[in-house]
């Protein structure tokens, strides 16, 4: 694919900018992913059971997934620096509010917060790439990103379990806090919606009218819906596992220490930063894979899920442990996918709506199973392999969605290229 003549041009001025955009995800993730390594410690703090904790989470989650059309909406409207300065201001009051919470509501409250400032990063930062590197360069940059806030999730696994274990519950979340500040002022000094000669065009529109008509015209391109379900399906299994129940399943039902259930968090997020480059190599240079990737991805994930909750003896062993976290891993990037079905469906001016569609996939299918999962350990005694299994419906409720819009994006592509071939033979030389 060439560069279009309207693309930006990218080069090591996109890269510092849409860095310190990205660095802002990066924090983002951290701050996300923090309960993850607590869990156990949040339990025992505010004194709560399986449902409760969850709650934590779900909370979160909820905030996240019914932010991702207003953010998508703000982000067409506001552009990126406005949306991520209100970003890492919420999510930074979050994460220093839970750090000083001194009951389960005000915990609960201060997630809610972080949620809703998580919600306005990474469709800002999809758009950021967009506004300054050429349109073949997006399935990488989306991948890298998903790789910069991967490195966010090593962040919590290897440095704020261990400050935790080692200063207490309110220095090492409050500590925490002030990576929030420090990304605030470097984007408020450094960071630019756009390169200079690729300014938007003017953004006329304003009311109700216009928010439906986005939204509404965003949902009718099958590759935004085909997009959504990708991102539902791919996503969760992993989320739900570094989120909040991996630790308490690789401690409480597999026998291991803290110190090995760390290591093996580490190992998702580790695949995760590899898988991601491939993915986003292969994707960039034939776009013919995105199906079979997503599609694999999800079989293999079923598989080892499976073969873990069934395997005869009362344990896995620790080889099916380290294969299980390594695809685990691959469901991010996979999951990433998706953008890459509802990016080209939409203009410009519908990017930032199509993506929050697009990424509440995930997020809605990780919220339905972190409940779940809570829900079914208080009611059968902590049974992790009955708990677990719900995944196993989501994903096939997934995957009927994806069979199903598969040939309508695949026609419909068919015509925009069609399209685009057509308005090249006749634009004058």
């Amino acid at each position: 694919m060439t560069t279009l003549p309207g693309d930006p041009p990218g080069g090591r001025r996109a890269m510092a900018v849409w860095g310190i955009g990205v660095s802002v995800y990066f924090v983002a993730v951290i701050f996300r992913t923090s309960l993850g390594v607590a869990g156990l410690d949040a339990a025992d703090r505010f004194h709560v059971n399986a449902s409760a904790l969850s709650t934590f989470s779900i909370l979160q989650l909820l905030v996240y997934a019914g932010m991702q059309i207003p953010v998508g909406l703000l982000v067409d409207r506001l552009g990126t620096k406005k949306v991520l300065t209100i970003g890492v201001v919420l999510f930074t009051a979050g994460q220093l509010g839970f750090a000083f919470s001194p009951s389960y509501g005000t915990a609960l409250a201060s997630r809610a917060l972080l949620g809703c400032g998580d919600a306005m990063t990474f469709i800002s930062v999809l758009r950021l790439g967009t506004r300054w590197f050429p349109a073949r360069r997006g399935p990488l940059v989306a991948q890298l990103a998903g790789l910069v806030g991967m490195a966010g999730n090593l962040v919590s696994t290897l440095v704020l379990a261990r400050l935790l274990h080692g200063v207490g519950w309110t220095a090492a979340f409050g500590g925490s806090a002030l990576a929030g500040v420090v990304v605030l002022v470097l984007m408020l000094l450094f960071l630019k919606d756009h390169p200079e000669g690729h300014e938007p065009e003017p953004f006329p529109h304003q009311g109700a009218a216009y928010v439906r008509r986005q939204i509404a015209a965003s949902w009718r391109e099958p590759g935004t819906r085909l997009g959504l379900w990708v991102h539902f399906t791919t996503q969760f299994p992993a989320m739900v596992f570094l989120l909040l129940w991996g630790l308490p399943f690789l401690v409480q039902a597999q026998g291991l220490s803290r110190a090995t259930a760390g290591e093996l968090l580490t190992l998702v997020v580790l695949s995760n930063m590899v898988v991601g480059l491939v993915y986003g190599q292969i994707i960039a240079r034939h776009h013919a894979a995105r199906l079979p990737l997503a599609l694999g991805t999800v079989g293999a994930t079923a598989v080892v899920w499976a073969a873990t909750l069934a395997y005869p003896a009362d344990r896995a062993p620790m080889w099916l442990l380290i294969v299980l976290c390594t695809v685990l891993g691959s469901c991010g990037p996979a999951s990433m996918i998706g953008f890459d079905f509802a990016r080209p469906a939409n203009p410009a001016e519908r990017q930032g709506t199509a993506s929050g569609i697009t990424n509440m996939g995930g997020f809605v299918a990780s919220m339905t199973t972190l409940f779940a999962i809570g829900v079914l350990l208080d009611a059968t005694g902590d049974n992790y392999t009955v708990a677990f299994s719900v995944v196993f419906v989501l994903q096939a409720l997934g995957v009927s969605q994806i069979l199903r819009l598969r040939g309508r994006v695949a026609r419909r592509e068919r015509e925009r290229l069609v399209a685009s071939r057509v308005e090249t033979v006749h634009v004058p030389a």
